[in-house]
């Protein structure tokens, strides 16, 4: 990992956040996430299990986590499995966690190897009354190819199949939607490191230069700082290509009187951050361009005094929509009349904002959350509101991070200094 350790009192909390909530003499099994293999004997770069992460902190693979706070043998209370390293593996594969690193992540003291796993964990499981398992349940989520947490759940099964078991998920949906002080602490890092990324871009931006080569300058910058890279496909979009919500081939040129936008997340100590940023490539936006910028970010001020506890958020997506008719109709983009003939289920302003306002943030992009159920002080969100016109080749989207508070929200953006109106950026990109 490139990341300092983080402080284990991050994982502690949650941990104890988490065992509160399990049925009397329950054990919790938690594993990594596979390294799949690319080609030949060359692996994709690893990524570990959001859910154990939270947990332990421990970023290697072949890693499962204990919990079991009623167990009569005090040793497997909280307990992790880890490969064992040696001199071997340490020359081929690099280093790998011994039980005092492991101990010093987590928090941890109960640190075995995990070979014979299943052999260890039998007398542990059958003292059990429910064994508690978690599958990836993020609602953006479309099973399509194996993943280890759900081959772990069949392999646990067919070897206990009379126990009862349970859904760790929906608890820890409830949970890591709420961040503690620890993990809010790295969250501000990784903002801190995205600012970095767009200033870097402001003095790089020009008529000429390629999206690919912006891409590049991000990831430099995401790299110095210690990131893990991006937390998603960066999408660098210039002119009309801006228009597609999800571009990500970054294969164009930046042309002078065309709008660059960039929508890019830091992966810091597997924490996301999520920003979306629009610059003129020849730094100066046109009074069309201005206009349609302007829009979009009285949306998302607009947007962000909705954000308080107790709002669910279907409800605030539709609030969003009516401040962004307004908008819309002023750049005479849709009429009155248009808005008095749509269709509820797919209203006017779609057909130029077609996506939603906000998502939960945390340690992944689209993190997990219950968005049926009103937001609580502590929750993250991005706050993204855009407009698509693909007949001018603009295409303006703009992401800062929020976080409730008892008073509303605080833009984390903001906080970090992070420039979104159009003179700072003029006069940056100028300077």
């Amino acid at each position: 990992m490139k990341y300092p350790t983080l402080n284990n009192f991050l994982f502690i909390d949650n941990r104890k956040r988490f065992v509160s909530k399990l049925k009397p003499n329950s054990i919790a099994i938690f594993t990594s996430n596979y390294e799949y293999v690319w080609n030949g004997d060359a692996h994709y770069k690893f990524k570990q299990n959001s859910d154990i992460f939270w947990l332990s902190g421990i970023d290697q693979e072949d890693s499962f986590l204990v919990l079991f706070p009623d167990c009569p043998v005090p040793e497997y209370r909280e307990a992790l499995f880890l490969k064992e390293t040696n001199e071997k593996i340490a020359v081929w594969d690099g280093h790998k966690l011994d039980k005092q690193e492991a101990f010093e992540v987590s928090g941890i003291r109960n640190v075995f190897w995990n070979d014979n796993l299943i052999e260890k964990l039998r007398a542990i499981i059958n003292m059990a009354s429910a064994v508690y398992l978690s599958l990836n349940e993020n609602d953006r989520f479309a099973y399509s190819s194996p993943y280890k947490s759900l081959d772990f759940a069949k392999q646990i099964k067919e070897v206990f199949p009379l126990h009862q078991y349970e859904r760790a998920a929906p608890i820890l949906q409830k949970l890591r939607s709420v961040k503690n002080q620890y993990e809010l602490e790295v969250m501000r890092q990784a903002v801190q490191i995205s600012k970095r990324g767009f200033l870097r871009l402001l003095k790089f931006v020009k008529p000429g230069v390629e999206e690919h080569q912006v891409e590049a300058e991000l990831t430099h910058e995401f790299l110095w700082n210690r990131a893990n890279g991006h937390s998603f496909s960066p999408i660098v979009a210039s002119g009309a290509s801006a228009c597609v919500l999800h571009y990500v081939e970054n294969n164009k040129p930046c042309k002078d009187g065309d709008l660059l936008l960039v929508d890019c997340g830091v992966d810091y100590a597997n924490y996301a951050s999520d920003m979306t940023r629009v610059l003129p490539v020849n730094g100066k936006f046109s009074a069309r361009q201005k206009d349609v910028y302007n829009a979009v970010l009285r949306v998302m001020r607009g947007a962000q005094k909705l954000l308080k506890p107790g709002v669910l958020l279907m409800e605030y997506h539709q609030e969003v929509g009516k401040l962004m008719e307004k908008e819309l109709i002023g750049l005479g983009l849709i009429t009155q009349e248009e808005i008095a003939n749509q269709n509820p289920a797919w209203p006017a302003y779609k057909k130029y904002f077609m996506h939603g306002t906000s998502h939960f943030l945390g340690i992944d992009v689209h993190d997990v959350g219950m968005r049926y159920e009103p937001m609580q002080e502590g929750m993250t969100f991005s706050c993204e509101p855009g407009i698509y016109i693909p007949e001018e080749g603009i295409g303006i989207r703009l992401e800062n991070e929020v976080l409730i508070t008892k008073d509303g929200c605080l833009d984390l953006m903001d906080e970090a200094g992070m420039p979104i109106e159009i003179e700072e950026i003029e006069a940056l990109m100028n300077s």
